[in-house]
């Protein structure tokens, strides 16, 4: 299963009534919520349409083990109520929650084309937190994005472990970086100049799946240096009294613990993007990571280091010049990434996927 260019609409007739529907959406703090938020900005900012049905709008609880993300009491009626009344050219589904999976069901029902995205993967951080098998996880996956015209992806590592888990077609959409405010003047933490170096820098959701133990047991020389808020903050805290924990951080603050910070350290090996990379390389700071899907498709010989050895990958990034992190990093546009998503998106009215099982089509009756 190959990647697709997309562009069913046709250049000049691109879509102008898009209904995005998300289980992920604010007050969360993530890469799937900051993607949705900038794209859909640039797309109203074009003059489209955009209708955007989140937890937010309905009786919701938060999800177990992940109290951040509200599990949204929708059923297919109203969900599909509110689509129809907004009547789209496209219906794109971003998450594999409840409240995407009661849109799928009336999209199938309608027989309305609709694409689908995989931002998270969920199968990997839920065998963390339960101890199952990722396999366990992933049927319901397959299940879930079998009857999607397309699936949006952001890297090639990701398409082609869809594609070996069956699940496809899929589509490129890729993401940016804010080069106005991630930048290598951003003015760093004061305290930043009392600290040994080299500072070596974790920012994202302080969580299980993250792996962040890994980059705080490395016995590299220097300070670690902790951004970001989540249900592993204060044990972690607790656990590694040496380390510094900022909390969350956003706008030019966290620019400037980017660009203060010697190197930036990726521990995650479950992300299938990461947009903290390009954002460290925007403010010249290199990145180390382990060599797995994300790192491997951002990361240039020039701009990182990758190894199994997390002390290894740090020192060898800490030997990397800071213009070449800059200048990889404007390859990243949010504006190219709005057009891939409006290139990967298909009209309602196409035709439905012919891949599709019977007994996956029988749950929109």
């Amino acid at each position: 299963m190959n990647m697709m260019d997309g562009d069913d609409f046709g250049e000049f007739q691109l879509p102008r009534r898009i209904a995005i529907v998300t289980d992920a959406w604010k007050p969360q703090c993530n890469g799937v919520v900051r993607t949705l938020e900038t794209v859909i900005g640039i797309l109203r900012a074009q003059g489209r349409d955009i209708l955007v049905i989140s937890p937010d709008m309905f009786r919701s609880v938060p999800c177990p083990t992940y109290p951040e993300i509200r599990l949204a009491f929708a059923g297919k009626r109203k969900v599909g109520r509110m689509l129809m009344e907004f009547s789209p050219d496209a219906i794109h589904l971003s998450t594999e929650g409840p409240l995407c999976m009661a849109a799928r069901r009336w999209c199938m029902r309608q027989g309305h084309c609709f694409t689908t995205a995989y931002h998270t993967q969920f199968p990997d951080y839920l065998a963390r937190r339960t101890g199952l098998s990722p396999d366990i996880f992933w049927r319901y996956i397959r299940r879930f994005h079998a009857p999607s015209a397309r699936v949006m992806v952001s890297t090639g590592s990701i398409a082609r472990e869809l594609a070996a888990q069956q699940i496809g077609p899929t589509v490129h959409w890729g993401r940016g970086v804010d080069l106005e405010n991630f930048t290598p003047d951003a003015p760093p933490p004061d305290f930043f100049a009392q600290l040994p170096r080299p500072i070596q820098l974790y920012v994202g959701r302080v969580a299980v799946e993250k792996n962040i133990e890994a980059f705080l047991e490395s016995d590299h020389p220097g300070s670690k240096v902790v951004v970001g808020d989540g249900p592993s903050l204060e044990r972690l805290r607790r656990g590694y009294p040496d380390a510094h924990f900022l909390g969350r951080k956003s706008g030019r603050a966290l620019a400037g613990c980017y660009a203060g910070a010697d190197v930036f350290v990726f521990s995650s090996r479950t992300d299938t993007f990461g947009l903290v990379n390009i954002e460290a390389l925007a403010c010249g700071t290199p990145v180390a990571a382990y060599p797995v899907p994300g790192p491997i498709d951002i990361l240039t010989g020039e701009t990182g280091a990758m190894h199994e050895d997390l002390r290894r990958a740090i020192t060898a990034a800490l030997w990397l010049d800071k213009e070449d992190c800059i200048a990889h990093a404007t390859s990243y546009s949010w504006q190219e990434s709005a057009r891939q998503f409006l290139k990967g998106l298909v009209p309602v009215s196409g035709v439905p996927p012919a891949h599709v099982p019977p007994d996956i089509w029988a749950e929109a009756a």
